[in-house]
Order: C-alpha cells, then sequence, then structure tokens
C-alpha cells in the first residue's frame, strides 16, 4: 500500500501505467461512500482500454486513507477540488490530469477544471452532480435507512478502515438543511477543456437535468445517455463506459 500527504491527511493511492509518454493521466476520484478498493478491477481495465496511466486515490476519511475526525463541510467538494487534488497532483508529478468521476468525484472534477487554475486536459463526469435534487436527497435518505436497519454497513466496512465516519461524513452533510443550496454550476462556464458527462437514464440520485446543465453552460462537451443504468455507469455499464472513454481519450489526445 503506497501513500501521499496531502491537504493535512495520508491519503492511500496507487499507479497503473498501461501508456507511453505521449497518452494522458487519468486520475480517478470515486463517489461519496467510495475508496480505491471498491472500485475493484477498473482501474485496470480503464488503463489498459485508454493505453495510458491511472492514478486512483481514496479521499480522505474513506478506505485506508486518514479516517474523518471532524464533520465535513458544505464545501467539502469545494475544499477536495482545490485544496487537495492540486497538491497531490503536484506531488506526484501529474500535469495536466484527465479527472475521472462518478457523483461526488464527477463534481469534484468539473470545480478542479472550473477554478484551480491548473491545466485539465479533459474531464470524465459519470452521474454528475451540479446541483441538489429532490431525487437525490430522497435516496440518500433511504441509505441512512438501510445503513441502521439493513446490511449496508457490512457491505461498505469491507472497503473502509473506518466505515461509520465514511458512510457519517457523507451521509450527514448531504441531509444537512444547509446542503440544499449547494450548486456548482458556476464553475461551469470556466471549463475550457473538453466534459464527457454520462448520465444513466435509471439513476436513483439524479435526473438528465444534471448533464443537461453541464451542456448548456459548458463550451465543449460530449453527453452519453446509457439505458438500463443506475448511479455508477461503471459498474451498471462498463463496457459502455470503457468503449466511451477510450473514444474520448483518443479525441482529446489527437
Amino acid at each position: 500500500m503506497t501513500f501521499v500527504d496531502a491537504g493535512g491527511h495520508r491519503l492511500e493511492y496507487e499507479r497503473i501505467d498501461a501508456g507511453g509518454s505521449d497518452r494522458p493521466t487519468l486520475v480517478l476520484l470515486h463517489e461519496g461512500l467510495g475508496s480505491i478498493a471498491m472500485w475493484r478491477d477498473f482501474p485496470q481495465r480503464l488503463a489498459h482500454a485508454t493505453v495510458s496511466r491511472v492514478v486512483v486515490y481514496s479521499r480522505y476519511g474513506y478506505g485506508n486513507s486518514d479516517p474523518l475526525r471532524e464533520s465535513r463541510s458544505v464545501r467539502y467538494m469545494h475544499d477536495e477540488a482545490l485544496v487537495v487534488l492540486p497538491e497531490l497532483l503536484e506531488k506526484l508529478s501529474i500535469a495536466p490530469p484527465v479527472p475521472v468521476g462518478p457523483s461526488d468525484g464527477a463534481s469534484i472534477a468539473l470545480i478542479h477544471a472550473g477554478d484551480s487554475n491548473r491545466a485539465v486536459m479533459g474531464v470524465i463526469a459519470m452521474a454528475p452532480h451540479v446541483m441538489v435534487e429532490d431525487v437525490s436527497i430522497a435516496s440518500i435518505a433511504a441509505a441512512q435507512v438501510a445503513y441502521e436497519r439493513d446490511d449496508l454497513r457490512e457491505r461498505l466496512a469491507r472497503y473502509h478502515a473506518d466505515v461509520d465516519s465514511a458512510f457519517r461524513g457523507w451521509n450527514d452533510i448531504w441531509l444537512h438543511p444547509d446542503f440544499r443550496s449547494w450548486n456548482i454550476e458556476e464553475y461551469l462556464p470556466r471549463i475550457r477543456c473538453p466534459v464527457l458527462a454520462i448520465q444513466g437514464e435509471d439513476d436513483e440520485y439524479g435526473t438528465m437535468q444534471q448533464v443537461m446543465r453541464i451542456a448548456a453552460a459548458a463550451q465543449d462537451v460530449d453527453i452519453v445517455k446509457l439505458e438500463d443504468c443506475r448511479h455508477s455507469p461503471h459498474r451498471d455499464q462498463p463496457e459502455a463506459v470503457l468503449e466511451t472513454i477510450s473514444r474520448f481519450i483518443d479525441r482529446i489526445t489527437g
């Protein structure tokens, strides 16, 4: 297990190199309850499908990174995108990156591209959040019930050293009344790189409005809608996602 210090915390990370010096580095940003382990074999498959380098890490409070010791703020994704991620990229000598993320990770990627003042080759946003919808809150509230009454805690414990802080850090802030006004649409017009936005038609955490707002505000956006796909396109439709990302990487590397 390899670690890097970024944002004042020790974070686990992994490198996978399947490309030459002319290929980009894809930086995987996991979802709100994710970690390196929860990606399973997707990072390896992505590296080989795109003939590229892949870096994947667990954010503070997740996986085997330092456990969360305080409540998250409404701006926790901003802090990750504008403070932690730039420091991690600097320490790992990654420039310019292609941030790839589902859910929270997609939102972090969009904020980073729109306001970090760093070169970004492209953004791949799967099931992104740019604003809070009622369906998001309803599903997150349902996850709270499943964690307390069903087997969700047991299943997540396989992927996090401190499963309770990982879950509460995500669930509590999303259900906080102050989070209802969370919105990152101001960053979208500032994104200068191409964006690939992938959205499942059966997403239980967000509607097509999320990617449509990205397309309306950013300059260069490809939208891919996937049938029979919920909130985790890389798990629900891995073959379609790998093919779509490969085409996108070929386009932006030209």
